[in-house]
């Protein structure tokens, strides 16, 4: 029998015909971009959304990493971890900038704050953490190592919309988050992204670097880029904040129904989520274990061969792509957990449109070869 295809994750999309409006509008005011109106109400129903000050919209995630940077003129070297998507470490090379790799916690996949604070040299000028998977960061302990050395910090928060450390949004760290609303994302805009940053000055700044540098028609202040959010995206995002909570709401039963399939199946570990953390359930990262029957590429590639396509989330670590490995801190005996927890992990499917049979199927694998070892 021939299953459909089961995969990691599908974009949520409202209702069609909710979004046409939206396009008469702008197909009325022809106003397709520059922060027209549907661009502004955007972004103040974000910071409304996520408890934040401001809120800068940008055309993708990876385009405000690079502009953070600039923003707060960071140069030298800039902690940061091997376990994530690419983006957070090519955002330093396209700013010139060289990222010093340092070990994860294996009970979170966050950098872990003893490596950061061993890692700070004088050419150090920040750290940029991510928060994976949604999950926090130890944002009290980089905070205060922060401090101490004279650092900022600026959070890759791409799997964090909606995620909240004691009912604070985890994009109110550090000196300024970047979230992404790619395809893939809990929140998706098709595309975008967007700077989290605490006053009005900096808000300034960052919007004149996405715009060319431009503050008036004659004016020009920076040498900046075209990183603005179109009409388009902007709309959709605003539909999509109407729906956000019961996407939220249908991933965490999906999850559940993990958790309580699969939470004593030997072999199989799950990533530490503290209790004061309020999910958004982004992913759902498994760890196959030596004492389970398969390796971890075998099982992917059976869940594969089954239709189920899960994916190795982060394999293999950005420090082993040929433009990093010659750094100094790409050594593997310097990212030990990192590379451990890189060859175990597998996110399963988890998105809006899977039905309980979707997940239970991805349960039966899981548990079938685990039954083998009895």
């Amino acid at each position: 029998m021939t299953h459909k295809p089961i995969y990691v994750t599908q974009p949520a999309l409202p209702p069609l015909e909710e979004f046409i409006p939206y396009l008469q509008q702008i197909w009325e005011n022809k106003i397709l971009t520059n922060g027209g109106p549907f661009h502004q109400q955007f972004e103040q129903a974000l910071a409304d959304y996520l408890g934040v000050k401001y809120v800068c919209l940008f055309a993708n995630a990876t385009i405000a990493l690079v502009t953070a940077l600039q923003a707060l003129r960071i140069t030298g070297e800039v902690i940061t971890t091997p376990y994530s998507f690419v983006a957070t470490a090519h955002s330093l090379k396209w700013n010139g900038i060289q990222p010093i790799f340092v070990d994860i916690d294996p009970t979170t996949c966050n950098l872990d704050p003893a490596a950061i604070e061993a890692a700070i040299t004088p050419q150090t000028t920040a750290i940029m953490p991510v928060h994976v998977y949604g999950n926090p960061c130890n944002v009290a302990e980089i905070q205060r190592i922060a401090e101490n050395y004279n650092l900022k910090v600026i959070y890759d928060a791409a799997h964090s919309f909606g995620s909240r450390l004691d009912g604070i949004s985890l994009c109110a760290y550090g000196d300024l988050s970047v979230l992404s609303f790619h395809a893939t994302k809990v929140f998706n805009t098709f595309e975008g992204g967007a700077i989290i940053c605490h006053d009005a000055k900096t808000k300034a700044h960052i919007d004149h670097l996405k715009n060319f540098g431009f503050v008036d028609e004659t004016t020009v202040v920076a040498a900046g880029i075209n990183g603005k959010m179109s009409e388009f995206n902007a709309a959709f995002g605003l539909l999509q904040l109407q729906y956000i909570d019961n996407y939220i709401e249908k991933r965490k039963l999906l999850a559940q129904l993990y958790f309580e399939h699969l939470s004593n199946v030997k072999g199989i570990k799950f990533i530490n989520f503290p209790p004061e953390h309020s999910s958004n359930y982004s992913y759902f990262p498994i760890l196959v274990e030596s004492d389970y029957p398969l390796s971890r590429d075998q099982l992917y590639h059976t869940m594969k061969d089954q239709g189920i396509m899960g994916r190795r989330y982060f394999y293999p670590l950005i420090s082993e792509f040929p433009m990093y490995r010659g750094l100094r801190s790409s050594k593997a005996s310097n990212l030990m957990n990192a590379k451990a927890i890189s060859d175990k992990v597998i996110c399963l499917p988890i998105h809006v449109d899977l039905l309980e049979e979707d997940i239970n199927r991805v349960i039966e694998v899981i548990k079938f070869y685990a039954s083998k070892s009895n």
